[in-house]
């Protein structure tokens, strides 16, 4: 597997690893959220501190030994997907958006892909910057593959850039196709990543998934523009991902532990409106997102439910 994947003290790591532990629903650190580590005192609630991470040695599941792996299965169905399924999934996605096929790839019968070196054209009625800005989330992300593929989750396998297939790393093809000048390849890889979501459950893979979306921007500029990116960028990107990658119960839409107030305590105004004030709730236990386009901060649920109500 060469290199190590998740190396704490390594750039970009080191500058923003703070800044990628924090939960902003909560305003504290993010949880661990599983009992894989309770041999080394830490249960299921405690935070997920630097030191912490230290002592676990934080590891992606590939990495992890067969009983661990087959325990997280277990106890939270983790199973993670192939690198070939996740391009089949992505590239099916982007058929339909461009109305045809090898966008981005050619799959092969053997489960790997050729890239399409050209670069990607777009029709009368879409734009380059349509596509950049497409909101895309994925689910119980993991240590997010869907969004970033930055090595294969089932071998290990670290995977070039040319060849990533996350549907950020796609985006951040186009904005590198699209953009001449430094300025304006940092201000649409930012839109790109405003416009990317994934939520988990379990801490230490929500880190690694954070980690990974990082890392990511960073070797999608440093390749382009050479040298590295520069710690103001690192943490404002790290700022977003906090944001945009969540830890949640996907049941619930509240953080691990939490539980969704009920309306029959909720106390009202003389106008017969929400307060917001419910005596049996923790605070801040329904998960909250950042809307970007609108600059407001609303909780999942909200958003869930507002998207029903169109169907």
């Amino acid at each position: 597997m060469g290199t190590k994947l998740i190396d704490l003290e390594s750039y970009p790591v080191e500058i923003a690893l703070n800044i990628l532990l924090k939960d902003k629903t909560t305003r504290k650190n993010i949880i661990f959220a599983t009992d894989i580590y309770n041999s080394y005192s830490i249960d299921a609630k405690a935070s997920v501190t630097e030191k912490a991470l230290k002592i676990i040695s934080l590891q992606p599941r590939v990495e992890k030994s067969i009983d661990e792996k087959a325990k997280r299965t277990k106890t939270r169905a983790e199973v993670f997907t192939p690198s070939w399924i996740v391009n089949q999934m992505n590239n099916f996605y982007d058929e339909d958006w461009f109305g045809r096929k090898t966008v981005f790839n050619t799959e092969n019968l053997n489960h790997s892909w050729t890239v399409n070196e050209k670069k990607v054209q777009f029709s009368n009625w879409q734009s380059w910057q349509d596509y950049v800005k497409l909101r895309k989330l994925e689910i119980t992300c993991g240590e997010a593959p869907f969004v970033v593929n930055r090595y294969d989750t089932t071998t290990g396998e670290e995977i070039p850039i040319k060849n990533r297939i996350g549907f950020l790393d796609r985006k951040l093809r186009i904005v590198s196709e699209n953009t001449e000048t430094e300025e304006e390849w940092i201000e649409w890889s930012i839109k790109a990543l405003q416009s990317s979501y994934g939520y988990e459950y379990q801490g230490d893979n929500l880190v690694i998934a954070r980690i990974n979306v990082l890392d990511s921007l960073c070797k999608y500029r440093d390749q382009r523009f050479g040298g590295k990116t520069n710690e103001k960028q690192i943490c404002n990107w790290a700022n977003i991902i906090a944001w945009n990658f969540w830890q949640m119960d996907g049941f619930t839409g509240c953080v691990p532990f939490g539980k969704i107030r009920d309306p029959k305590q909720l106390r009202l105004d003389l106008f017969g409106e929400d307060t917001g004030i419910d005596k049996d709730a923790l605070p801040n236990q329904e998960c909250k997102i950042r809307d970007w386009r609108s600059d407001k901060t609303i909780t999942y649920n909200s958003m869930k439910e507002g998207i029903q109500n169109e169907i």
